[in-house]
């Protein structure tokens, strides 16, 4: 119909003379079936007898009987068509339903329901408005009378949605429920809405009109936002132990959907990974470590990122770290201009973007107990203001993103120690020996699991040898650097004894037992290593090793050919009961020894053989020093980010020539001493060595005279020439000997206290055979 109330013309004799489709819409009656019939015919039957409403009568009220046989009370006007004369010739007769027919409680319910509701004719035009509906569209109920909808909102498109809602439930006679989102003119901000319309039929079953009932959702709407993000949260943040990218990773969630602009800053110990001052700064002065904000470039950032700022004790991120709550802060609270205004001084380029800026929300960022710094986020074109629950959610959401923080300070903090622990253990400078040429590189593992008990050692032995060590213990962080620590002093000391290495893993087996045993009780394994342990002569160019569940070591031979060294490796360090087995072989002078840890070959996504192919290959790499070897084979083997530490040890093999070393065997005959003193001086003549004659002489002679007193045959003397001087008396007994105090009238036990003050060292090792004894003393200045 054009018009919500039905139009009829009556002629001054009464006879309706045109009928409009809204009469139709009312009455049921055509315009074929009304027009020339008399008007008093449409009225009911109880009131067609009474006369019609006289001319001066404008408007009033009448019961017309509709086509269906029901009563239909409308509220009639009349206006006259005046003729010649100023007489009237006849009427125009609008009609609306009266609202006193309606039923008296149905009616007051109507109006003032506390939703908004409304009803529409099938072209989408208002018939009825509540006051609710009044009250949310800011028009009255005579304004929107016959308007369609979309004339009646500011921004017709955002009204798109109800409108075809509405020709849905007119088309299909079916209800509909929706859920909407929109920002309502009369209302402040955006507001969610639970819509509800249902077909309107008339006694014929046709529709005739649709109904909507709006239930404004927003509070159930924000508060499921708000668990939206928390639960966002738990794996939105924290996805690394880094502090500044937790930080980063909350500002991306509240933005934009819960803020325009959002900041965090931390206290300097904080970032630092050191622990809490004892007494708390007069003055509060925070790092900025992340911001965003819905502008590219975050233009309304007062600090730079990394740039630490002085806060007014007034200031809303003050008060909210002094309060250890959310403080909630709108235009027109005090401090909210002042700490704005401050912020456009000082830096006036942002003054533009932070125009409109209406609410904010300050929350102090605590976890166990410990404040770590402030977030602030703040509204400028989103039109809602924080409320009361905004501060509830801000408090839990700060707490989750505060724990993440504290735990990748406290793993920050962990792995500095651990580092600085490994750092302190593992050798600096290398000791000076003649064996090799000595490399090595050290990676700390970057992976969340923490830094490794990975390390390595070369420790110079007597006659010139070398131990190459390296190991694994299992496990990442402070434990396993403290484990490490001690390992690699007990390694020291066995071979500090002299120990061949599968007897000196079995000595180091027990140790671990005993650390398990001496930690609780805990599982062994729970302490275990892995270690590889070498011996290198070069005077019989010779390495013994022996392997406790370490990956085997590799050489590269002088002709540029490279293999892993076959081996029976033992268990793992802890797991006790088996043996450990010791393999020899001979190398060439210039041989290169490649120790290393298992993270440079194994990796979950690497195949072992592949990479051992590779690691190989790299090792034939053609380079300078042994130093960029170490760094190419660490190019050409490890991804990009490693998952565990990497230690890696190269050696290249030196061998002593024919002129550094001597040697002579004795009969078991005392008066063979003589004879050895005279060689022993005819020996360091010929190495121009006539200076340490006197002290040679006599350590040589009274370490044989020991041996043919109280060892066994066979016996034999060796000098060695290198760095310094050896002198080594094997024999065939096991019986290492041992410094004791003589008295005033014994006849002996004087010798070994003269070898051990006239030298700069000494000491005995056990052999397959027997022992060795030796001494060693430096050799006089070129």
């Amino acid at each position: 119909m054009e018009h919500v109330a039905a139009v009829a013309v009556v002629d001054a004799r009464g006879v309706v003379t045109a009928w409009s489709e809204g009469a139709r819409s009312l009455t049921g009656y055509g315009a074929d079936q009304v027009v020339g019939r008399p008007a008093r015919e449409l009225l009911a039957e109880d009131l067609r007898a009474g006369p019609l409403p006289p001319p001066a009568a404008t408007t009033g009220t009448a019961v017309l009987r509709h086509r269906d046989g029901s009563t239909v009370a409308l509220r009639l006007t009349a206006c006259p068509v005046l003729g010649a004369g100023d007489a009237p010739d006849g009427y125009v007769v609008t009609a609306e339903r009266a609202r006193e027919a309606e039923p008296l409680l149905a009616g007051q319910a109507f109006q003032q329901a506390s939703m908004s509701m409304s009803i529409f004719d099938v072209r989408q035009r208002y018939l009825r408005v509540n006051d609710a509906a009044c009250q949310v569209l800011g028009l009255p109920e005579e304004d929107l009378h016959g308007r369609y909808l979309p004339d009646t909102v500011s921004d017709p498109e955002r009204s798109q949605g109800i409108l075809q809602h509405l020709r849905q439930v007119a088309d299909t006679g079916r209800p509909v429920r929706y859920e909407s989102f929109t920002n309502m003119p009369a209302l402040d901000g955006e507001h969610a809405w639970t819509v509800e319309m249902w077909p309107v039929r008339n006694a014929g079953g046709e529709v005739t009109a649709v109904a909507l009932a709006a239930l404004d959702s927003s509070d159930q709407y924000w508060a499921q936002r708000r668990l939206s993000l928390l639960s966002q949260a738990s794996a939105a943040i924290g996805t690394t132990l880094d502090v500044v990218r937790t930080a980063e990773e909350m500002v991306e969630l509240l933005v934009p959907d819960y803020a325009d602009f959002v900041s965090v800053d931390l206290l300097d110990w904080v970032l630092w990974a050191d622990e809490p001052p004892r007494v708390p700064d007069d003055e509060t002065v925070l790092r900025r470590v992340a911001h965003g904000s819905v502008t590219e470039g975050t233009p309304e950032a007062a600090v730079h990122r990394g740039e630490a700022d002085l806060y007014p004790p007034s200031c809303p991120p003050v008060r909210a770290l002094r309060e250890g709550r959310a403080i909630v802060s709108c235009a027109g609270d005090p401090g909210f201009g002042g700490w704005f205004a401050e912020r456009d001084a000082r830096a006036p380029a942002g003054r533009a973007f932070r125009e409109g800026v209406h609410s904010m929300i300050a929350v102090p960022l605590r976890a166990r107990g410990v404040t770590l710094g402030v977030a602030v986020a703040v509204r400028i074109a989103h039109p809602n203001d924080y409320v009361a629950e905004d501060a509830v959610f801000a408090e839990e959401l700060a707490g989750r993103a505060a724990l993440c923080i504290d735990n990748a300070r406290r793993f920050a903090r962990e792995r500095a120690t651990a580092l600085a622990l490994q750092h302190s253990l593992l050798p600096r400078g290398l000791p000076g020996q003649a064996a090799v040429d000595v490399a090595h590189r050290y990676l700390p593992s970057g992976s969340v699991a923490g830094i490794g008990g990975d390390w390595f050692d070369v420790i110079p032995l007597s006659g010139c040898r070398v131990a190459l060590v390296v190991g694994d213990v299992v496990g990442h962080g402070i434990a396993s650097s403290a484990t490490m620590g001690r390992l690699c002093m007990a390694v020291r000391t066995l071979a500090d004894v002299d120990l061949p290495p599968d007897e000196l893993l079995t000595h180091l087996d027990d140790l671990v037992a005993h650390l398990a045993t001496d930690d609780g009780g805990g599982e062994v394994a729970e302490l275990g290593a892995t270690c590889l342990y070498a011996v290198y002569d070069p005077a019989t160019r010779r390495l013994a090793f022996a392997s406790a569940g370490h990956p085997a070591p590799a050489v590269v031979l002088p002709d540029g050919t490279a293999q892993l060294i076959g081996t029976s490796p033992g268990p793992p360090l802890g797991v006790g009961g088996l043996p450990f087995e010791a393999t020899e072989l001979q190398l060439p002078e210039g041989a290169i020894v490649a120790l290393y840890t298992d993270g440079l070959i194994e990796d979950r996504d690497r195949d072992v053989d592949s990479v051992t192919t590779d690691l190989c290959r790299a090792l034939t790499a053609r380079t300078d020093t042994l130093d960029g070897l170490c760094d190419s084979v660490l190019k050409a083997v490890l991804p990009e980010e490693p998952g565990d530490d990497v230690a890696l040890l190269l050696a290249r093999t030196r061998a002593l020539g024919a002129d550094q070393v001597a040697t002579w065997a004795i009969s078991p005959d005392p008066e063979q001493v003589a004879a050895v003193r005279q060689t022993v001086t005819e020996q360091l003549s010929a190495w121009g060595l006539e200076e340490t004659a006197f002290v040679t002489e006599l350590v040589a002679s009274e370490l044989v005279t020991n041996a043919i007193r109280y060892g066994h045959p066979p016996i034999q003397l060796r000098l060695i020439r290198d760095r310094a001087l050896i002198c080594e008396v094997s024999d065939g007994s096991s019986t290492s000997p041992h410094l004791r105090r003589a008295h005033a009238f014994d006849e002996g036990g004087r010798g070994l206290l003269l070898v051990a003050q006239l030298t700069q060292r000494w000491g005995s090792r056990q052999t397959g055979s027997g022992k060795i004894i030796w001494a060693e003393q430096p050799l006089p200045p070129q």
